[in-house]
């Protein structure tokens, strides 16, 4: 279903790796002096080469003024959602309202468990995380004497605060079926990583959110569609999908703007990129968006 409204409603950003040998907070400057709205980092805990992305997230709010933040997605089995949620509204307030909290059920399952989480299977993996929205929206409710008894999280009589300082966002990582209704009726964003594959099944994963939201009684558009593309701004011809020259992706990322509904662009391709992606890509979809 096409948007019409498209233009008005598109931001952009940049998909930050927390290599700690990179330049993490020149590269967040930069993007948010050329104009881009968001920065999403890669969170990977047990990598040893990275820095930790809510720590990351801190410093890049500290050293930036617009650019809003999230995780891209946070690791749910190895972060407990109270302290999740008591670290995201802590980051949106010192922030002023640019924090947003992605969120991720888990993958990886070798690594997260040799770093000690706890190994799930899918189905465990699923009603974890549903749990843990449930918590972490409890936690920024405001109210007091907050209790909840799950089969993986618990609250027991304690209070909520700090309040975030604006209507903080849970952005959930999902493909399958039962996590895409599971986003639709609980999420307030979804963040897939498009390639050919994703691409091609768009609207039936657009659908089942779709789905999700509607059997909830939610509005579907209440859901945004965050969508990571990585990729590679090449000189000559194409060489795939998000991976061609500045008109290729112009014509990609409007598709996706226009007809899959993304809200959110989040550019992944290498940092040299960058000033490509948000002078010549960027202004371009706006333009060619109704």
């Amino acid at each position: 279903m096409a948007r019409p409204e498209a233009a008005a409603v598109v931001s952009f950003g940049y998909f930050l790796v927390p290599n700690a040998a990179d330049p993490l907070l020149e590269t967040a400057r930069s993007a948010e002096a050329l104009g881009l709205e968001y920065v999403g980092i890669q969170d990977h805990p047990y990598q040893r080469r990275f820095v930790d992305t809510i720590a990351l997230s801190g410093a890049i709010l500290a050293a930036t003024s617009t650019l809003r933040v999230f995780p891209d997605v946070a690791c749910l089995p190895l972060r407990p959602p109270g302290v999740l949620a008591k670290t995201a509204a802590s980051l949106d307030v010192l922030s002023g309202g640019r924090f947003e909290l992605g969120l991720g059920a888990g993958a990886f399952w070798d690594a997260i468990e040799g770093y000690g989480g706890q190994r799930r299977t899918p189905g465990q993996a699923l009603a974890a995380l549903g749990e843990a929205i449930e918590v972490i929206r409890r936690l920024w409710s405001g109210d007091r004497g907050l209790r909840f008894e799950g089969e993986h999280y618990h609250l027991r009589g304690v209070h909520s605060g700090p309040l975030p300082a604006h209507d903080l966002g849970i952005w959930v990582g999902a493909y399958g079926p039962r996590a895409l209704a599971l986003t639709g009726r609980l999420a307030d964003g979804w963040v897939p990583s498009v390639n050919a594959d994703v691409l091609r099944r768009l609207p039936e994963l657009n659908e089942r959110v779709d789905g999700g939201a509607v059997a909830a009684g939610r509005d579907p558009a209440a859901v945004r569609r965050v969508f990571n593309v990585g990729g590679t701004i090449t000189d000559g011809v194409s060489e795939g999908y998000l991976a061609g020259p500045v008109s290729q992706w112009i014509d990609e990322l409007t598709v996706l703007a226009a007809e899959h509904r993304a809200d959110v662009l989040v550019f992944g391709g290498p940092p040299s990129q960058l000033r490509t992606f948000a002078e010549q890509v960027v202004p371009a979809v706006r333009a060619a968006l109704p």
